[in-house]
């Protein structure tokens, strides 16, 4: 089963994938599209903030952080880890968080490296879609502590318990899906 979606005139077949018994979600999957990657991150950025640094976690974002930045015309960019890497040298922190399309809890680092990159920074806190808005809790946390200065967050798309959340600026809405592929939450 598909949903097509228009994200500001770029249109994507999104496969439904099953989360529990009653719901299903349309999966946008950015790794290997460089047009909907490329379109995104120039839509984003025509209503982002002003920002030094964008933050995101690891990896169905990285590909949107990545060309979000070299748009913006800049050389760097943060991702929160799922795990430690030794080339992260001395973990500094970590949250942890639930995620709609992860079984079981996960934890996001950040090494000392990615630390200092965010201190005292305007942080502009990127996604690609977001759903229960752990995964933004917990950028938002290792932010904070880091010492950064949140000026916005941002996702190609909100669904579910993220739906009209004012904090939030995307590109469109997705709904959540019943067992059958019918949308579960109506969209305006």
């Amino acid at each position: 089963m598909h949903y097509t979606i228009d994200i500001k005139g770029l249109k994507r077949d999104l496969e439904l994938f099953r989360v529990s018994d009653e719901t299903q979600i349309g999966a946008l999957i950015l790794f290997g599209d460089v047009e909907l990657t490329t379109h995104a991150a120039a839509e984003l950025l025509k209503i982002a903030p002003e920002f030094d640094i964008i933050m995101t976690a690891e990896a169905k974002s990285i590909p949107l952080a990545y060309e979000m930045a070299r748009q913006a015309g800049q050389n760097d960019y943060v991702i929160a880890r799922k795990g430690r890497k030794v080339y992260m040298g001395d973990i500094i922190m970590e949250a942890t968080l639930q995620s709609i399309t992860t079984l079981g809890q996960q934890k996001l680092y950040l090494g000392k490296n990615d630390f200092k990159k965010l201190s005292g920074k305007r942080v502009l806190i990127v996604d690609d879609v977001v759903s229960t808005g752990e995964s933004l809790r917990a950028l938002e946390q290792l932010a904070e502590t880091a010492g950064a200065h949140i000026v916005g967050k941002m996702a190609i798309l909100e669904e579910g318990d993220a739906l009209n959340r004012e904090d939030i600026q995307t590109l469109g809405l997705l709904p959540l899906f019943d067992a059958e592929g019918n949308p579960k939450t109506p969209i305006e």
